[in-house]
């Protein structure tokens, strides 16, 4: 390890054993407001015409009463009301539907989950089986009901930027294979005869991951889901939750009183007075290109899979549509943003970031020569809501266990946000057995303070290290 390797290492270690100390300060909710905005990526232009339902403007009864209208709320509606088509659900989005992470995201449908830790070759099996059998549940879902989605599943990259790393990825592969994990290691070649990528050593080969438009996804269901008796009622954010035995859910209109209720709003949940020291709102940026002719894609050397991701601190990830678009998102420390008293939304318009977008755009061109000049098409930022540890949970809480929820998926959310809709339905209903032992259920976060300390803490750590702030591997 380098000495500047080490000063960081200590750097980091430092600053998270200073905010573990500080995390149990509190400040008063009032001090947080939720913000959010529109939708302006590439997903959403998708659907042009779509039409949001009204607001609740009553007050309702249901058994459960889902709160955010993304990748999270809307497989956990589809699901319970497959397994319980005599319950009512009703789901407040408070825009429309798709307009958080779940349809501003880079689109990559990956295996896996992040911040799992160690896991027993039983385990390391089970999760990637879980992440496997969502990805073909997305899938046959969209065939089952025809909907008008656009995705492709021909495989995504994990790529090395260093000659070592891609060396103990090969012996990592073989490990996986050993335990019927069917994930393979390709060299800088073979990489290259699919996504000509610059500088890099090898890559890891998922031939079962892909890509997903989840705006056209999740707006494309909000039919089936009302056909089953669903009601779904957008623009109706939620501004007050009182627990009990029957839970009290007021929007600025309405109120429904639900036996039980489901925390789908991820980025978004702390607004709402849960796990404000769980995780914080991490901004961010994404663009695409226009459309890419074939000779286009022929010349930056695009030829066959849905994207990859890299090594790096900073993250780089790209995925190409099957219209032609090269999304491309991280690459930058200044790719994302966390924003003072933890704003869920980030201000003024994509143009607000510009200095952002030309550094992202500058990797990418480092990685795809010839698409640093590029025209930018769309340009956006989504909300994410990064852990410590960067794990997730999906579980139940409160003095009655009629409060269920899921968030913290760090950026790897496509996949196992449209997981917790299941989980969240076994939960329910108490058929565990599946999920029995996984590190993401009813699962732990590492405290993180409030103000001042928060934003303090992400400011220091990003300058000095160049990455987020996270808890230390043990």
């Amino acid at each position: 390890m380098s000495t500047n390797q080490s000063f960081a290492k200590k750097i980091e270690a430092g600053l998270y054993q200073a905010a573990r100390g500080v995390s149990k300060l509190s400040y008063p909710l009032s001090w947080e407001k939720l913000e959010v905005d529109e939708n302006r990526s590439l997903w959403a232009a998708y659907t042009p015409d779509y039409t949001a339902n009204s607001a609740l403007d009553q007050t309702e009864s249901a058994d459960l009463c889902i709160i955010g209208g993304g990748f999270t709320g809307i497989s956990t509606a589809y699901h319970f009301s497959v397994q319980y088509p005599n319950k009512k659900v009703i789901l407040l989005e408070a825009k429309k539907l798709a307009n958080g992470a779940s349809g501003r995201n880079g689109g990559m449908m990956l295996n896996w989950v992040y911040g799992t830790g160690v896991m027993s070759d039983d385990m390391t099996h089970r999760v990637y089986s879980a992440t496997h059998e969502t990805i073909d549940h997305i899938e046959a879902t969209i065939k089952k009901h025809g909907l008008d989605v656009s995705y492709r599943r021909d495989g995504c990259f994990e790529v090395f930027t260093d000659e070592q790393r891609a060396i103990e990825a090969k012996k990592e592969v073989e490990y996986l294979n050993n335990i019927g994990v069917p994930i393979q290691f390709l060299d800088a070649d073979q990489v290259r005869q699919k996504i000509n990528l610059q500088g890099v050593y090898g890559g890891l080969f998922d031939p079962s991951e892909g890509q997903l438009n989840g705006v056209q996804f999740i707006r494309g269901l909000k039919s089936v889901l009302e056909a089953r008796g669903v009601k779904i009622y957008e623009n109706s954010p939620v501004t007050k939750i009182n627990e009990g035995k029957t839970v009290e859910v007021v929007t600025k209109s309405g109120t429904v009183n639900a036996k039980a209720i489901v925390l789908a709003t991820n980025g978004y949940t702390g607004k709402l007075g849960y796990f404000r020291k769980s995780f914080f709102p991490l901004h961010s940026h994404v663009f695409s290109t226009p459309p890419l002719s074939e000779d286009e894609s022929k010349k930056i050397g695009w030829a066959g899979s849905a994207g990859f991701s890299d090594d790096l601190n900073r993250i780089s990830y790209a995925t190409k549509t099957n219209e032609g678009h090269v999304v491309f998102g991280g690459g930058s420390n200044i790719s994302y943003g966390y924003l003072f008293n933890s704003r869920t939304a980030y201000p003024g318009s994509p143009h607000s970031a510009t200095a952002a977008f030309d550094d992202m755009q500058k990797t990418m061109g480092q990685y795809l020569p010839g698409t640093g000049a590029m025209k930018r098409a769309h340009m956006w930022t989504g909300t994410l809501a990064i852990s410590l540890r960067r794990n997730c949970s999906i579980g139940v809480r409160g003095e009655n266990k009629n409060v269920y929820y899921a968030l913290g998926y760090s950026g790897h959310g496509v996949t196992a946000a449209n997981m917790a809709g299941r989980i969240i339905t076994d939960l329910y209903g108490g058929n565990m057995a599946k999920w029995q032992g996984m590190p993401f259920v009813n699962a732990d976060f590492s405290p993180i303070p409030l103000e001042p300390f928060r934003w303090a803490g992400y400011q220091m750590m990003t300058r000095l290290t160049g990455k987020s702030p996270r808890e230390p591997h043990r």
